[in-house]
């Protein structure tokens, strides 16, 4: 795989990227259909109002389309800014648009991995996989709606030295 290259992924001498994405688009949720739907409803509102010139109609439409291409915008930038990486040493999840929260750790604490995908899930191509860690009980990291599940459960089976057939996996 290609290296990544950006100032929040500090890799070791040995150390080598092995699999890197971002989520599923499908993680964008409902705002970004929502301020589609704003944006063209507002654009119709300006060209219907925008006849009978300038009016309070068409002042309406202007900010139906600002509010709907802010909301597109936001969660492309969120989408966008949220990576997933597995290296041949660590775990590393990065979020934040102004501020930056990365989540990191060895593999050799993991002790358990499970990946989910609900049937739209398994429609779409997208799924979560959890990593558990030793002496905690609860999710250690979560990569949330992360495209083709199976092929990143793969890589870090693959990294943790561990065949499929020994990991967790339920489909929800």
């Amino acid at each position: 795989m290609a290296p990544v290259t950006s100032d929040w992924l500090h890799l070791s001498d040995d150390e080598e990227v092995v699999w890197e994405r971002r989520p599923h688009p499908i993680a964008m949720g409902t705002g970004l259909p929502i301020g589609v739907g704003l944006a063209v409803l507002g654009f119709l509102l300006v060209g219907w109002g925008a006849v009978d010139g300038i009016d309070l109609l068409t002042l309406f439409g202007v900010l139906l389309v600002l509010v709907g291409t802010a909301l597109v915008f936001a969660r492309y930038l969120v989408w966008t800014n949220t990576r997933y990486v597995i290296t041949s040493d660590e775990l590393y999840k990065k979020r934040g648009v102004v501020s930056r929260d990365v989540t990191q750790f060895r593999l050799d604490r993991v002790q358990n991995t499970s990946l989910q995908q609900p049937p739209i899930g398994r429609l779409l191509g997208y799924g979560d996989l959890t990593v558990y860690t030793a002496g905690s009980g609860e999710p250690e990291l979560t990569f949330e709606r992360v495209p083709d599940p199976d092929r990143a459960a793969s890589h870090l089976n693959e990294q943790l030295g561990q065949p499929p057939a020994d990991r967790d996996y339920t489909a929800v």
